[in-house]
């Protein structure tokens, strides 16, 4: 089965067992991600429901493209600029192409179950602490007298330069 699959902004058309190079992707070696912008499929001459089917990769190496030479000249004005640029990149070796419910990269979906019990717990934390302040606040506000406001700062006006004597 094959898939035309977009990422970086150029399509790919990848088989289990293909190698390709995409612009970069988040993860380190040995992380599998789903492709998930798939927008054709097929096994043969026939063609497949394209939202049935999940693309899975791993990720074989982060690396540079080669290097792409910039050349700035104008002639007859002695001004000559070289520069170099080495674009980052992903290997990818497609591990799977088949039919199925898209999974959710592996990297991606375990931060997510580690943050939800730790947000729980301090939620629960937080409103047992709070609810103390509260009743002591009324008290403390009894006993003090409310501070007067004090009117903001003026400045000093600027000191104007004064007028230049006429010379002549």
């Amino acid at each position: 089965m094959f898939a035309i699959v977009r990422t970086g902004g150029k399509q790919y058309r990848v088989a289990a067992g293909d190698k390709i190079a995409v612009e970069k992707l988040a993860g380190e070696a040995g992380d599998t991600i789903t492709l998930g912008d798939i927008l054709m499929a097929g096994e043969g001459d026939s063609i497949a429901d394209a939202s049935k089917v999940s693309v899975s990769a791993e990720i074989i190496a982060q690396a540079k493209s080669e290097k792409v030479v910039v050349f700035k000249k104008r002639r007859r004005h002695n001004y000559r600029r070289k520069a170099g640029h080495r674009q980052q990149m992903t290997l990818l070796r497609i591990t799977d192409v088949g039919e199925g419910k898209k999974a959710p990269a592996k990297k991606a979906a375990a931060p997510k179950k580690e943050a939800a019990p730790k947000a729980e717990a301090e939620a629960k934390k937080a409103p047992a602490k709070k609810a103390p302040a509260k009743k002591a606040a009324p008290k403390a506000a009894a006993d003090k007298k409310p501070a007067a406001k004090k009117a903001p700062a003026k400045k000093a006006p600027a000191k104007k330069a004064a007028p230049k004597a006429d010379t002549k």
